[in-house]
């Protein structure tokens, strides 16, 4: 048995490493507009100390690798974190989740650097309603990191678009419009209530059913498929006759748990079984020993849960779109 299994059963290849807790942005679904406290720069994990988790978790399995922050392009020299990742025996796979507004400067760089794919951040298509969601930055510096990102040669490169009742649901058909269109790949995301659910998330909250409606009604004939390339769990459609296609991905009506294959690594060097649950454990503590380093990989699959807690916290809080047979089941493992 691969030597990162956890007590499902679930095979571990995959570690997602927040390089910076910091954003340019202030997306209203992620963080309030003031007030943020972000963790100072000399308690951020160090390039070598991520290699130094990443080689470690190699030996043990981890083949995938996604870059993240907060902004990951925030942080200086990514591209040398990158090549030496991607340097790494074992790692076949680099990707990038980006708000894509560094990106057009960066995407040679980090593309000749070993970067295989990157993720973007696209919520909106409408200047003025991207500085209402965003509550800072310019659409403009995102399509050109887009348009970079392409003139590189990144495929697939996905743009994902977090879906919100009364702001951003009436460009929906747009964006599938984009998706028949563009060898792009659109991915609409639940909004997730992250920290708590109060009732802005409860205002905003839309089952992504909703796509699959102005599909029909835009007349696009589509079918589950393609296999695109990459880790993630999105439920993936092809409109016939286009250049891309979309997915869904609803982590709060149609939990991901059983597929789950990955680790996360924090900012400020914490391993996370689950991104929903407060277990983690202190990579810092194991620094300078790699046998230490693999032991704490290891216990993550001891203490990684079956179930992430959100969506059953919201069941018992009646939202009803969760489905009844797996409302008790999010507090298991």
């Amino acid at each position: 048995m691969p030597a990162l299994t956890d007590r499902f059963g679930r095979v571990h290849d995959y570690l997602r490493i927040s390089v910076t807790d910091r954003c340019n942005l202030r997306c209203l679904y992620c963080m309030p507009e003031e007030g943020m406290t972000f963790t100072e720069s000399e308690n951020l994990l160090s390039y070598d100390q991520i290699v130094e988790v990443v080689e470690a978790g190699a030996e043990l399995g981890i083949s995938k690798l996604r870059i993240t922050g907060g902004e990951p392009l925030i942080r200086p020299d990514l591209d040398g974190l990158i090549g030496r990742l991607s340097a790494i025996p074992g790692i076949r796979d680099i990707a990038l989740t980006t708000n894509g507004i560094f990106l057009a400067k960066q995407a040679e760089a980090l593309r000749a650097a070993g970067l295989n794919r990157v993720n973007i951040s696209l919520d909106t298509l409408d200047s003025a309603r991207f500085r209402f969601i965003a509550r800072r930055g310019e659409l403009k510096r995102v399509l050109e990191g887009i348009e970079a990102a392409a003139a590189v040669g990144f495929q697939p490169i996905k743009l994902n678009c977090v879906l919100l009742k009364e702001v951003n649901e009436d460009e929906i058909a747009a964006f599938l419009k984009l998706a028949y269109e563009q060898p792009m790949h659109v991915r609409f995301i639940e909004y997730m209530p992250i920290g708590h659910a109060d009732e802005n998330w409860r205002k905003h909250y839309l089952p992504l059913t909703r796509v699959l409606e102005v599909a029909e009604r835009e007349g696009y004939s589509f079918n589950r498929g393609p296999n695109v390339h990459g880790n993630g769990p999105s439920e993936d459609y092809q409109i016939e006759g286009g250049r891309g296609s979309f997915g869904l991905i609803h982590p709060i009506s149609d939990h991901f748990c059983s597929s789950c294959n990955r680790l996360r690594l924090t900012a400020d060097g914490s391993i996370k079984p689950c991104l929903y649950w407060v277990d983690e454990l202190n990579v810092k503590e194991a620094l300078g020993n790699p046998e230490a380093m693999r032991r704490v990989l290891l216990r993550a699959m001891d203490i990684k849960p079956e179930n992430h807690e959100m969506a059953a916290k919201l069941a018992n809080e009646g939202l009803s779109h969760v489905p009844t047979d797996r409302r008790m089941s999010q507090i298991g493992g």
